[in-house]
């Protein structure tokens, strides 16, 4: 992926303005088009403004269901929970009557957790429209070089929608519920968020990393949005 296939905005506030009027168009036309819209939603610092836009946006969110593409398995009211940001950020004002679908849950282990979440989460496909964000390893997800499920996070013949993964991995190395790549290529659209220099490079430098075997598939759209 080179340098032209990334949408370049001068800061944090103009990418986060056209994520969320790229969300609420996606979201629009799927409630005109179906009479229901699902959005899957991510953790991190780039997606929180689109939250806060979106959560004004006057659009019929009692039609939306909001997931995750993954989550730690915490507790909800934890700060490391990507739930409680949602929760926080997004499913408040006009927003507050979509529907929320969890991927983590007060189970015993975070296997558990994903099991519980595979049914209601592969129901919710085809996805309108998928927030993602990158880390510095090229991690998409919690689909993250090293982990012990990452093959079968990573198998794009794979029947599982989510997949618990053991702690050890990851910034916090807590254990998480994931989106598989079988179940992020659902979606009709998807926007991965970045900024800085290092993900710019991760992007355009290739690599075999989970973030390309995203960009360089053929099924499902996805634009790059990245600022410095």
């Amino acid at each position: 992926m080179g340098r032209e296939m990334l949408e370049t905005f001068a800061n944090p506030t103009l990418l986060a303005q056209a994520a969320a009027a790229a969300v609420q168009a996606a979201l629009s036309a799927a409630i005109a088009e179906r009479g229901a819209a699902v959005l899957v939603a991510t953790g991190g610092r780039s997606p929180a403004p689109v939250y806060d836009l979106l959560a004004q946006a006057p659009l019929d969110w009692g039609s939306v269901t909001v997931t995750l593409s993954d989550d730690r398995f915490v507790a909800p009211t934890s700060p490391d929970s990507n739930e409680r940001l949602v929760r926080d950020r997004l499913l408040v004002a006009k927003a507050a009557s979509a529907q929320f679908t969890p991927l983590s849950f007060d189970v015993a282990n975070v296997k558990e957790a994903a099991l519980r979440a595979e049914p209601e989460v592969k129901a919710l496909a085809p996805y309108d429209v998928m927030l993602l964000g990158m880390g510095e390893d090229g991690h998409i997800a919690s689909l993250i070089p090293g982990s012990p499920v990452m093959d079968e996070g990573m198998n794009p013949a794979g029947e599982r929608f989510c997949l618990g993964v053991p702690a050890g991995v990851g910034s916090p190395p807590v254990a998480r519920v994931t989106m598989t790549m079988p179940a992020l290529l659902q979606a009709r659209l998807t926007l991965v968020l970045i900024s800085g220099e290092t993900k710019r490079e991760i992007i355009e430098t290739g690599g075999g990393l989970p973030v390309h075997a995203l960009l360089e598939q053929a099924k499902a759209p996805v634009r790059v949005l990245w600022t410095p």
